[in-house]
This record gives structure tokens, C-alpha cells and sequence, in this order.
């Protein structure tokens, strides 16, 4: 498997500052930059931070974790997926979950109630249809369009990760994903999400690549922030946060490290704590790319 990190920016980095951040990034040979959805918040939109930083580097790959697909219409976002791979070729990194993280953005991807996960699904079939450049009706319960063909369509279909961590979440990873990105997640929890998202894609005639396993994980130097301790308890009621965020940096090599022995590949690391982005950096760039092979 290969073993890649990559650096995930949260709501507190200034639009200001996000340029010299990717320059930071694809000078110091760092592997990939995520960016998450948080609309009321600094975070750049992760679309457009995709587009600018894919734009302005030639090395660094760019995903997001995640992006909200039940809301959007998947066709256009098939347009915006197929541009980035024509200008980008393989560097763009989509992440799709089913729902905002935080419950107040919510009705900003609108949904029919109780249908959320129904319209994941169709959205998801749709979307590949696009990408695929297939040109025949598509008519769901839930969406339908004349044609869904966007074009160009790409030579090579961009991989389509999915978020979440719930059993019909899991269960979406193998049926519909090319891989999966987890988070809030023990090793323990994560591993026994790999099995459940190769027993559905096995159940759905599917596979999903070994190397295509992944895990968002924070770095509190200074200890847990209060928010980040009340989100984590809401996540994942009952786990050990010291199983969840690592409290310095020797505590994640020791959770990077029991995730390798789950199946886990692909990490991106988030910072949590209150010192400087810069200083984060600076550690991530000497203690996580030697671990990669």
C-alpha cells in the first residue's frame, strides 16, 4: 500500500493567508492539501479552493473533506469534476458525505425529509452516469434528466471517495465509492469499517482498491479545545479521545500506526491545537513525508 499524508485546513485559516499556504505546500513537497465544507465560517468553499490551488501548483494533489453531494445537482458537479481532471489530470481529489458536519448548514443542501440517504444514492448513479459520458435519460425517483452528459468527459473518471461511518454509510462506500475517508474514528472502528465496506462491495459484484482506505486525524500539542472535545463527543459518545486526536506528535505515530494495521493508508492531518499554522507545518513537513514509501 502506499502510505500518503496530506494536510486538512479547518474554518480557522483566513482566505487571506490560504495562497502562501499552497505555495508553503507544493514547495515543500507535501503530498495533498483538503479542504473541508464549513460555509459560515473563513474556510474557502471547497470547490473553488480546489480550482485555485489546483490552478496555481503542478505537483500537489487537492481534495475535499467532504463535500456535501444530496443538495447539489450532479451534473453540475460532474462539469466541475471533469474540468479540474482536463486542466489537472489525476489531482483532484473529491470526498462526498451525505450531510454538513455542522446541524445549522443543513437546510443549506435541501433535501426531501427522510429521503437524505435515497438521494445520496441516486445523485451518486447520476453523477457517474455523467462522468461517463453516458447520454440516456436518467429517470429516478428522486432526479431525472433528459441526458446527464457533461462534456469533455475526462480520459480518466476521477476516483469518488465517500465519507461517513454509520452502517448504511458504510454500506453506501461499497456499493457506490471508489474508496472512503473516515473520521472521529478509533483504529479499532476504522478497521472494522474496512471489513463492512469490502463485505458491500463484494455483496454489490464491486471492489474497492486496498490502497483506497483513509482517515482524517487532529494534532492538539496543547491538549484537546474545548469545541473540539464537545464535537468529539457528539461523534463518537463513549471513545477514549486520546483514541481519537492525538495530544502531540509522537501519540500519532502511535495512532498512525495501529491504523496501518487496520488497512488505513491515506491520512490527512488536521491541526487542533492553538499554536501557529506555520509551526504545525513545519513539524508535519519533518516527521510525515518519511513515513511515506
Amino acid at each position: 500500500m502506499k502510505i500518503r499524508f496530506g494536510v486538512g485546513l479547518g474554518d480557522g485559516t483566513p482566505l487571506s493567508e490560504f495562497g502562501g499556504i499552497v505555495d508553503r505546500l507544493e514547495s515543500g513537497g507535501v503530498d495533498s492539501l483538503w479542504l473541508s465544507e464549513q460555509i459560515r465560517s473563513d474556510a474557502v468553499d471547497p470547490f473553488v479552493g480546489m480550482a485555485y490551488a489546483l490552478s496555481r501548483t503542478r505537483r500537489l494533489k487537492v481534495g475535499t473533506s467532504v463535500a456535501v453531494l444530496p443538495g447539489r445537482h450532479p451534473v453540475l458537479v460532474a462539469k466541475q469534476l471533469a474540468s479540474l481532471a482536463a486542466l489537472a489530470p489525476r489531482r483532484a481529489l473529491p470526498v462526498f458525505g451525505l450531510r454538513p458536519a455542522r446541524p445549522g448548514e443543513r437546510e443549506l443542501f435541501p433535501a426531501p425529509e427522510g429521503r437524505r440517504g435515497e438521494l445520496f444514492d441516486e445523485s451518486m448513479a447520476l453523477l457517474r452516469a455523467a462522468l461517463d459520458g453516458d447520454d440516456a435519460p436518467f429517470a429516478g425517483e428522486l432526479l431525472s434528466v433528459a441526458s446527464p452528459r457533461v462534456g469533455p468527459v475526462p480520459a480518466r473518471t476521477p476516483d469518488l471517495w465517500l465519507g461517513g461511518s454509520a452502517p448504511a454509510g458504510l454500506r453506501r462506500v461499497g456499493r457506490y465509492g471508489d474508496g472512503w475517508l473516515g473520521s472521529f474514528l478509533t483504529p479499532g472502528a476504522a478497521g472494522r469499517a474496512v471489513e463492512a465496506i469490502r463485505a458491500a462491495a463484494a455483496e454489490a459484484g464491486r471492489a474497492i482498491d486496498e490502497d483506497h482506505y483513509g482517515i482524517s486525524l487532529a494534532v492538539a500539542e496543547d491538549g484537546i479545545p474545548d469545541a473540539l472535545g464537545a464535537a468529539l463527543r457528539r461523534g463518537a459518545p463513549g471513545a477514549d479521545p486520546q483514541e481519537l486526536v492525538a495530544t502531540g506528535w509522537p501519540r500519532l505515530h502511535r495512532l498512525i500506526d495501529a491504523h496501518l494495521a487496520a488497512g488505513i493508508s491515506k491520512f490527512v492531518i488536521h491541526h487542533a491545537g492553538t499554536g501557529p499554522l506555520d509551526a504545525f507545518l513545519d513539524r508535519f513537513e519533518r516527521e510525515l513525508p518519511p513515513r511515506q514509501n
